[in-house]
């Protein structure tokens, strides 16, 4: 298999935890992208229309886009279990999944603002209202923080690796502050071998 990747994509980051789970990753080999907003990487464009990363290239020659298609099928292809079987505990890692890719949607919406647009185009109000977003689901998250004990899904995956996006582009939010239960449980997540093996590199 070949992934378009960048070594500071969240998604990406979300993919590759999720194939060391599997034991998956030495499987995968890194095809370097540029993947941007606007300027799309050519590179991409010819194997999938939305030339994007994460983007991988099976065996066979099928294209599969967005983490969390991915993810599915990585898991579905190594060891199995990150995706829970139908039932409560599949909703609930979904859910978590699905508000983990919101805050960092957030995150990237900021952080294009901040170096795709030209100074005098940027909107403090645009910023504002994605940061309440992530504050938002910070706020869930640490509601939540003291169930997750010892769980490894794609909802708690999901929640580390955009936890491990803020640490890196925005250090001085300092989300970890009134949040004590979810910094303490991202500590020992962090910890994982699957999360070391893709921590990215300092920027």
């Amino acid at each position: 298999m070949q992934l378009f990747h960048s070594h500071f994509s969240p998604f990406v980051r979300k993919v590759m935890v999720v194939a060391h789970e599997g034991g998956l990753a030495d499987r995968i080999n890194l095809l370097p992208s540029a993947a941007h907003p606007t300027n799309r990487d050519a590179r991409i464009l010819e194997r999938h229309p939305l030339a994007q990363v994460p983007t991988l290239v099976l065996e066979d020659g099928r294209v599969l886009a967005d983490s969390r298609v991915i993810c599915e099928y990585l898991d579905a292809s190594g060891g199995g279990g990150l995706f829970p079987p139908a039932g409560s505990a599949r909703w609930t890692a979904l859910g978590e999944q699905s508000t983990a890719d919101g805050l960092l949607d957030a995150a990237l919406l900021i952080r294009y603002e901040l170096t795709a647009r030209p100074e005098a185009e940027r909107s403090a109000a645009w910023i504002a209202g994605q940061e309440a977003k992530i504050d938002s689901a910070l706020t869930a998250f640490e509601a939540e923080a003291a169930g997750y004990g010892d769980r490894v899904d794609i909802g708690t995956i999901a929640i580390a690796c955009a936890l491990g996006y803020l640490d890196l582009r925005f250090p001085d939010l300092g989300w970890r502050g009134n949040r004590p239960a979810l910094g303490g449980w991202f500590e020992g997540f962090a910890e994982r071998p699957s999360m070391l093996a893709t921590r990215p590199p300092a920027p």
